[in-house]
């Protein structure tokens, strides 16, 4: 059968990932390094991305929810892999079947898992701040999990990408909980939890967007790797001048002539709208600037430095990260999240 062109692509460079992996692991010392590969590994493709982890050594995955479990289960090998919302009402005759791990935040959860676990092992959540998915210290304290066999206890650091007094705090909390829970392994760091070095590693860390091309904090600046870059073909080139205006509500007049390619990418494919009269394109010369307002399927751009640029060609987006989040005001974590389902992932 023909597959459907698609206008579209993700080039993803599997070398670049497990360079990334490579060095979170190193920089994780003598803790086991993992991988968060939920909201199909940040966007890039869960299933090829645990593939290429697995093979470099990875050993421990997380997802967010056992719909997504099913989904790289068949790829993780003998590798663990965790839930990290737990088993909800809904999800109990798939945990019971599953080989994957809940990790349990709530007492209703502690006690779903007692009935079915029928001794299986399970992962435990501590809130030490961040007040999102956790049991509390007290909870722990009191013998609400006495008697599971658990092997991992997490927390979740909430200012890990800044220097801020909460991450000792936080870190402080997670021992005083640890030592009223017998888990087999401890785990707290996150990518910019991983940067805080080896007070904050324990037995297992947990990277998610450095793995994927984010620059968590400073350190990671030189080491981590771009992964993917979002490519567009042209559908038109157009020619404006003096005083004509650009895209929705014409927030963009043009002083002169211009030359404009329109690219087949819009919000709709997570090329959002912060992008408008701020984003940018990689040209052979340089950039061209994103010109007016980004629509749902279609974003204009400047390619007056770019004069064999015709209809059919392909233009790379800047999407390396930190810049690209500079340029749009959204967070890195956004920018690869929301990448939709109409571009070709293409992995080399």
């Amino acid at each position: 059968m023909i597959q459907p062109h698609s206008p579209l692509r993700l080039r993803i460079d599997s070398s670049a990932l497990v360079s990334n992996w490579r060095w979170l692991a190193r920089m994780s010392g003598s803790a086991a390094c993992g991988a968060a590969v939920k909201a199909d590994a940040y966007g890039i493709g869960a299933r090829q991305a645990v593939r290429h982890l697995v093979e470099e050594g990875c050993r421990d995955f997380f997802v967010a929810t056992w719909a997504e479990a099913e989904q790289v289960l068949p790829h993780v090998g003998e590798a663990s892999l965790s839930v990290l919302h737990g088993v909800a009402e809904e999800d109990v005759a798939h945990a019971a079947a599953s080989r994957a791990r809940p990790v349990l935040n709530t007492p209703l959860q502690v006690k779903r898992w007692r009935e079915l676990g029928q001794g299986r092992p399970c992962d435990v959540m501590v809130d030490t701040g961040m007040n999102r998915l956790g049991l509390s210290v007290a909870d722990l304290a009191e013998g609400l999990v006495d008697g599971l066999p658990i092997d991992t206890l997490y927390s979740h650091l909430a200012s890990a990408d800044e220097d801020s007094p909460m991450n000792a705090r936080q870190r402080a909390a997670f021992l005083a909980a640890a030592a009223t829970v017998p888990a087999r392994r401890l785990s707290l760091a996150n990518s910019a939890g991983i940067c805080l070095g080896a007070d904050y590693a324990f037995d297992l860390t947990r990277p998610g967007l450095a793995l994927y091309g984010g620059i968590p904090r400073r350190e990671g600046e030189g080491h981590v790797r771009q992964v993917m870059r979002a490519e567009a073909q042209i559908v038109q080139r157009r020619r404006i001048g003096p005083g004509d205006t650009v895209g929705y509500n014409a927030t963009f007049t043009s002083d002169r002539d211009m030359e404009l390619a329109i690219l087949n990418v819009g919000y709709a494919d997570g090329y959002l709208r912060g992008f408008s009269n701020r984003g940018r394109a990689r040209l052979a010369s340089g950039f061209g600037p994103v010109i007016g307002r980004v629509s749902m399927d279609l974003t204009a751009i400047s390619v007056d430095a770019a004069p064999d640029l015709a209809e059919g060609d392909w233009v790379e987006l800047d999407f390396d990260l930190p810049s690209a989040a500079a340029q749009s005001g959204l967070s890195q974590y956004e920018l690869l999240t929301t990448l939709g389902a109409r571009y070709q992932r293409v992995w080399s």
